[in-house]
C-alpha cells in the first residue's frame, strides 16, 4: 500500500484530499496543528490513517512528524503540501506578525516538510510531491499581498525542488486553486454578496469574475492533486495546474 502525507489535513481542501487518497486505497498521514479538527476528519475516513498534530512552520515538529509517519506506516510515497493561512489587509496597515507568520507557514512550511520528506524519496529513487498553492501566486490581488507573496514563493520553490529531484525519479508539481468553498474563503464574506462578487468580479479591485460561473468545491482541487500523484501523470513534473474556473484567464 502506498503512503501519502498531507499537511493542512484538517482544512477544507486538505480534508477533501485525504478522502480522495483514502478512496484510492492509499494510507494517509494527516498533519495539522488543529488537533480536534484533525481527529474529526480522520474519524470520517475509511482506510488506514495516522493523525499527527504538528505545526509545519516548526522544523523540529516537522522532522518528528516525518519520522513517526514512516515508522508507523512505512516510507512516504506521496507528499501533498496544503497547510496555509490567509491574512488579508492593505500593505500599509499590515502588521509585522501577519506578514512573517504567513510566510513562515505558507512558504516556510512547504520548505520544511518537502525537505524532510524528499530525503527519503531520494534514497528510494521515487515519489511525487504536490504543493497546493493559489492563483494569487501569479496574479496580483488587492489586500492579499502576504498571501500572494507566500504562495508565489511556495510555487517557485516546488518547481525548483522538482528540477533538483528529477534525476532521482521524484516528480514535483503545483495545483493552484482559485476561490474555493472553504472556511478560509467564506470567513472573509460578510453576507451572500461575497460569493456573488467572487463569481461576477470586482472591477474596482481589478479582479475579473469566474467564467465558469461558480466557486470551486474542495473536491475539484482534490481530483487535480490525485491526478498529479497518479501514474497517469508519470511524465509530468515542474508544472502548475490552475484550477480556478478561468478566473485568471488562463495566465
Amino acid at each position: 500500500m502506498k503512503v501519502a502525507l498531507v499537511t493542512g489535513a484538517a482544512g477544507g481542501i486538505g480534508a477533501a484530499i485525504v478522502r480522495e487518497l483514502a478512496a484510492a486505497d492509499i494510507a494517509v498521514v494527516l498533519v495539522d496543528r488543529d488537533a480536534s479538527e484533525l481527529h474529526r476528519v480522520a474519524a470520517g475516513v475509511t482506510g488506514r490513517t495516522l493523525s499527527i498534530v504538528a505545526d509545519v512552520s516548526s522544523i523540529d515538529q516537522v522532522e518528528a512528524a516525518v519520522l513517526e509517519a514512516e515508522a508507523t506506516l512505512g516510507p512516504i510515497d506521496f507528499l501533498v503540501n496544503v497547510a496555509g493561512v490567509l491574512q488579508s489587509g492593505w500593505i500599509t496597515e499590515m502588521s509585522d506578525a501577519d506578514w512573517y507568520s504567513t510566510l513562515a507557514i505558507n512558504a516556510g512550511g512547504v520548505f520544511n516538510v518537502s525537505r524532510a520528506v524528499a530525503r527519503g524519496m531520494i534514497s528510494r529513487t521515487g515519489g511525487a510531491i504536490v504543493t497546493v498553492s493559489s492563483n494569487a501566486g501569479s496574479t496580483p490581488r488587492v489586500g492579499m499581498a502576504a498571501y500572494a507573496a507566500s504562495k508565489a514563493a511556495a510555487t517557485m520553490f516546488t518547481r525548483c525542488l522538482g528540477l533538483e529531484l528529477a534525476k532521482y525519479g521524484v516528480r514535483c508539481n503545483v495545483v493552484a486553486p482559485g476561490s474555493t468553498a472553504t472556511p478560509m474563503l467564506t470567513d472573509l464574506w460578510k453576507d451572500e454578496a461575497g460569493e456573488r462578487a467572487a463569481i461576477e468580479g470586482v472591477p474596482e479591485s481589478f479582479r475579473v469574475g469566474i467564467p465558469l460561473g461558480r466557486i470551486a468545491q474542495p473536491e475539484d482541487i482534490a481530483a487535480a492533486v490525485r491526478f498529479l500523484l497518479s501514474d497517469a501523470a508519470s511524465h509530468i513534473t515542474l508544472q502548475e495546474l490552475v484550477v480556478d474556473g478561468g478566473a485568471t484567464l488562463g495566465t
